[in-house]
């Protein structure tokens, strides 16, 4: 099988320069790791070795976990941030590393909303809202419905909060130029903020942020527009977003390729990654393998004369796979993310597997490169 597609370069467009270049069309997915040791949002050496031993494996482009805008953003209170200065100075530390694989970086910058401050989804811990006396606070959302059964209920942001989270995403943006990331994605999927704005299965809101498919993507459309104000003309701007909530009557396709239509001619985004869910509201979500592809399809499609990367993701853990949904131009990129976690050095064994010659095996190792 041929491999001009998953191991061709790829450039995602910026409003201006020459966009940014990434050796393959492999990128690893931002993947929440509950690993910061004090509570206080600080990336560690675990996130060091998680990160850049995925660039080290061969993948063109590493995204950074969800990271919190603020404290309260944060998904868990073992969630990265980026809001301090000792914050910044350890994502310099890891960008640097990555860039030294030959691999570009990217940051999800995101605010977790109603679901914030929730223990992680990890054996031994309990579900459910961290009490403050745990180092939890009081979560904020769209409304005061709370997000899942077993969580508390939270504050609905009024004009102010919501200023100050478009604020916060703007000060964040800065700091990852700070950092040395190549690129931001901001995280409007899963059931977080601004997915909880989007979907009128969580926004009830009668207010200007509310009720209209134009007021209920005010919030994500003004976010973008501050984070791009800060950022570098020269850097990419992506988001994720949930294309559907799998439930009749929620956000969908139609709306999700509106909004992207939106954001791509008027706002500069020119990165897309499709994913789906995170509402609890949802009827029924059909898993299986590659089962988001049709809908990175259908905004590839829809995008088409742009300027604008789409990519894939959700099970997508085979090399021919991979390269069989670029080929056939479903979309322009692969996320990989549990098969990345699985096995590091996930894309230098695909390049492998799809013949890619040695010397142009994306691994960083020459040792290991010439023993394969």
């Amino acid at each position: 099988m041929g491999t001009q597609h998953l191991f061709s370069p790829l450039t995602i467009a910026s409003p201006s320069g020459p966009g940014l270049t990434l050796r393959n069309r492999l990128i690893v997915a931002p993947m929440c790791q509950y690993s910061v040791d004090d509570l206080g949002g600080v990336p560690t050496d675990w996130h060091l070795q998680h990160l850049g031993s995925m660039a080290a494996g061969g993948f063109g482009m590493v995204v950074t976990e969800a990271t919190g805008v603020e404290p309260r953003a944060r998904i868990s209170p073992r969630d990265l941030g980026l809001y301090t200065d000792e914050q910044q100075d350890a994502h310099a530390r890891i960008v640097s590393f990555i860039h030294a694989q030959g691999a570009a970086s990217a940051i999800q910058l995101g605010h977790a909303g109603a679901k914030a401050s929730s223990y992680p989804g990890l054996p031994g811990l309990p579900e459910g809202t961290v009490p403050p006396q745990e180092g939890g606070w009081i979560p904020r959302g769209a409304t005061t419905e709370p997000v899942r059964d077993g969580y508390d209920a939270p504050e609905a942001l009024d004009e102010d909060g919501i200023a100050a989270v478009v604020r916060a995403f703007a000060e964040a943006a800065a700091r990852a130029d700070a950092a040395g990331y190549d690129a931001v994605q901001i995280h409007a999927a899963h059931g977080y903020l601004l997915h909880q704005f989007l979907s009128p299965l969580m926004n009830t809101r009668t207010d200007e942020y509310g009720g209209s498919e134009e007021n209920r993507t005010r919030l994500t459309r003004e976010v973008v527009a501050a984070v791009r104000a800060v950022w570098p003309d020269e850097k990419p701007l992506g988001i994720r977003f949930s294309a559907v909530d799998w439930t009749p009557g929620g956000w969908g396709i139609e709306s999700m390729i509106r909004l992207a239509r939106t954001l791509v001619s008027d706002y500069g985004v020119t990165w897309i990654d499709a994913s789906t869910g995170g509402l609890d509201k949802s009827e029924f979500i059909e898993v299986g393998p590659g089962y988001q592809v049709r809908f990175a399809a259908a905004l590839r499609e829809a995008l088409e004369g742009t300027n604008a990367t789409v990519s894939a993701v959700g099970l997508i853990d085979d090399a021919f796979q991979a390269e069989t949904i670029l080929a056939s131009g479903q979309a322009d990129a692969i996320s990989i993310g549990r098969a990345a976690l699985r096995n590091p050095h996930w894309a230098a064994q695909a390049a492998a597997r799809l013949g890619v010659a040695s010397d142009e095996n994306p691994r960083s190792i020459p040792l290991w490169r010439a023993r394969w």
